[in-house]
């Protein structure tokens, strides 16, 4: 059987290239549950792996994709049978191993994880791998203590895909929400969501003169890291917890010590990944329970297979809005 699948090959000069191809059932990985793909999403990682270079990319020829949702089609393992609706996220799933830029995909059973109730393969992917860290976020800021009616919660890169998604689950939740954006045309979007204050990110990441600055923010999802997450940890209140979930303001943090040892702040890391089984089960089913599907189903931008190199480019320089849900059927 054939199937279509964005596949990107490497040159000997280095040279990437990524082309809508028709591959055969025998060419897919090994693995215990083959799906038949209904859809995936487009993130920063997929990004690196389409762009120039390959990124994270470990061999070739690849297909991206860092999740997916569909059906079962075949199984070796007894938690899955055929017809059963799956979602993935994590296990470096399109970086090391084929993904979900193909109408098939075949994995491991245990990366996989059954669609909750009241969730749709599509609603699965408009969640996607930036949702689900998304949810682990705001689960981490209330495991750390955060209730609603102590002040607002600051989200960083608000307008990208985590911050989307954090945006609408903590107004969802009853928070008072920040949305931190360069881009003053997200506004009213990121307003839709529930933020009730836009925070223009110069105000934010202006050069850190004092370790510690007025205490404002009760909790923080930071999508961006870098100097930004410094910053922002001198503005935290006593005893708050900012879970940190993004690299795109660079890996560096010219911080001091000081927010944590005279206010107590707590810097959570949040690894979306390498989640054990019953961990990623636990999220997804937070999320079917808390998500509001209507603000969900706002944010989408739907895509197709022979748009992601020209997506792929556009979320590396911060031109994406919101979920991009991939069809891969159409």
């Amino acid at each position: 059987m054939t199937f279509r699948a964005l596949v990107v090959e490497k040159d000997d000069e280095g040279k990437t290239s990524a082309t809508v191809e028709m591959l055969e059932d025998d060419q897919l990985p090994d693995g215990d549950v083959t799906v038949g793909v209904d859809y995936s999403t487009v993130n920063y990682k997929d990004g690196l792996c389409i762009g120039p270079g390959g990124g994270l990319v470990r061999a070739y020829p690849h297909v991206p994709g860092i999740d997916f949702s569909g059906t079962v089609e075949s199984s070796s393992d007894d938690r899955y049978k055929p017809g059963d609706k799956v979602v993935l996220t994590g296990w470096r799933v399109g970086e090391a191993w084929w993904g979900g830029y193909a109408q098939k995909a075949r994995v491991k059973a245990d990366w996989l994880v059954p669609l909750p109730a009241g969730l749709s393969t599509r609603d699965a992917m408009a969640v996607g791998t930036a949702g689900f860290t998304a949810m682990l976020a705001v689960m981490a800021l209330e495991d750390h203590g955060l209730t609603s009616g102590t002040g607002p919660v600051l989200v960083t890169g608000a307008a990208g895909g985590v911050g989307s998604v954090a945006t609408a689950i903590l107004s969802n939740l009853g928070y008072e929400v920040a949305g931190v954006t360069g881009r003053p045309e997200t506004a009213d979007y990121l307003k839709s969501l529930g933020a009730t204050l836009i925070v223009a990110r110069e105000e934010i990441n202006e050069t850190i003169k004092r370790p510690l600055e007025r205490e404002t923010w009760a909790g923080c999802v930071d999508a961006v890291g870098g100097p930004m997450l410094a910053r922002v940890l001198g503005q935290m209140k006593y005893g708050a917890s900012v879970a940190a979930v993004g690299l795109a303001g660079g890996a560096g943090l010219p911080a001091t010590v000081v927010p944590f040892l005279l206010r107590g702040v707590n810097l959570l890391g949040i690894d979306s990944v390498m989640r054990p089984y019953e961990d990623r089960l636990r999220v997804w089913e937070r999320l079917a329970k808390d998500l509001p599907l209507d603000k969900l189903h706002a944010m989408i931008q739907p895509a197709t297979l022979s748009d992601l190199p020209e997506l792929g480019a556009a979320i590396l320089k911060g031109g994406v809005k919101g979920r991009v849900v991939v069809d891969v059927n159409a």
